[in-house]
């Protein structure tokens, strides 16, 4: 489990969104503050979304470390990037949790700090209202909006 989450963010690292989603078992749950849950192709299609963004825009992924049992792999990341809605820089630390199913990441789990990322990304209006579940509801929303648009231009 340890070696595939390694070779997860090396991919991610270098931005290759197809190696990384290589690793994904077919029924993959992923969630996050700013996505909220993806199952299958709409995890993976984040994935490429994001590593597009980071290719055309810069941006550096950085993997801390990680730890495994049994059952969950864990690692840390951090990622550096210009928010490209308020070219403010953005220094993201996120905890991730993996389970495994048939020697792939069945689910896939990123945690991190909602109402810091906010403030570095959107300022003064993260200041105000990123700490709200309105904001957080709305971010999901956008997001989506946004994973939508990228999945018509790749079909």
């Amino acid at each position: 489990m340890k070696e595939t989450i390694e070779k997860f963010y090396q991919a991610f690292e270098n931005h290759d969104a197809e190696r990384m989603t290589a690793y994904y078992h077919k029924e993959i749950q992923f969630e996050d503050p700013a996505f909220g849950v993806l199952i299958g192709e709409k995890a993976k299609n984040m994935w490429r979304m994001l590593c597009r963004s980071l290719n055309e825009q810069g941006g550096e992924i950085t993997m801390i470390n990680i730890t495994s049992n049994d059952k969950i792999c864990t690692a840390n990341w951090e990622a550096h990037y210009t928010f490209s809605k308020t070219g403010k820089k953005v220094h993201n630390i996120i905890k991730a949790e993996f389970e495994f199913k048939d020697g792939l990441i069945i689910k896939h789990t990123d945690s991190f700090d909602l109402y810091k990322w906010a403030k570095q990304a959107l300022g003064v209006k993260g200041v105000l209202i990123g700490w709200t579940p309105f904001f957080k509801k709305k971010l999901i929303i956008e997001t989506n909006r946004l994973l939508c648009q990228f999945e018509q231009k790749i079909d």
